[in-house]
């Protein structure tokens, strides 16, 4: 159930009988030929396909996040750490205040994983909360599937290439893209980040056959459904 389809009165009547919600997070930054809005796109649409047989409400995407590499990419935007921070901690208590109390989370990107430790600290000041930080892309058998396909696939290749995020004007190019050195992206500044990556695709396949691309995405839907399902017993 996406939030924009609910009244405040259909939360309050859900909040009767289940207290668990689910928040998106993603980013705006360079993916290559792919959307900018990539990583947003995905966390979002993969939280409501995997929400939507079990009727736990989707609130919308945090669509900034932790990107700072990026910034010679134009486009791209970035938050800093501590206002990242701040926002995440405001939206939680909301939902804390208003009731619910098991917040699942969709994360859609890497740069975002600092605030899995943040959560962790939140729910020592809020008895009888619980948040799950799921990595939809990472989840155990998304990933061994991308492997099994391709194991330099990464940021921007085909492993995000689908059709919601595909742009018209910029179709994939053809072929692999050898992987460069992730490390060095990790301590330089945003120009040589540009320089050392090019077109934005750390490797892999620009892009494969949909058949693959679907059986991937069907896989990360149903592993997020069964982290959701879960038991969230203490």
């Amino acid at each position: 159930m996406k939030i924009a389809d609910l009244s405040w009165m259909d939360i309050e009547a859900y909040l009767q009988k289940d207290d668990r919600a689910i928040l998106p997070l993603g980013s705006v930054e360079q993916h290559a030929q792919l959307s900018l809005n990539t990583d947003s796109i995905l966390a979002e649409r993969i939280a409501i396909e995997a929400a939507q047989p079990l009727n736990i409400p989707v609130f919308p995407v945090l669509a900034y996040g932790l990107t700072p590499n990026f910034m010679a990419y134009p486009g791209t935007i970035t938050l800093r750490f501590q206002t990242y921070l701040s926002l995440l901690q405001d939206i939680l208590d909301s939902l804390y205040t208003t009731g619910f109390r098991r917040v699942f989370i969709v994360n859609g990107h890497g740069g975002n994983m600092p605030a899995q430790q943040f959560c962790a600290q939140w729910i020592m000041d809020n008895p009888g909360a619980r948040v799950r930080f799921h990595n939809w892309w990472l989840a155990p058998k998304t990933w061994d599937y991308v492997q099994s396909l391709d194991k330099d696939a990464s940021h921007a290749s085909w492993m995000e290439n689908f059709p919601w995020t595909r742009l018209p004007q910029h179709p994939a190019p053809e072929g692999h893209k050898n992987p460069v050195d992730n490390a060095a992206t990790k301590d330089r500044p945003p120009a040589a980040v540009r320089h050392i990556l090019g077109d934005g695709v750390y490797g892999g396949d620009y892009q494969r056959d949909d058949a693959e691309t679907d059986k991937l995405w069907q896989i990360g839907v149903a592993e997020t459904r069964a982290a959701l399902q879960h038991s969230w017993d203490i």
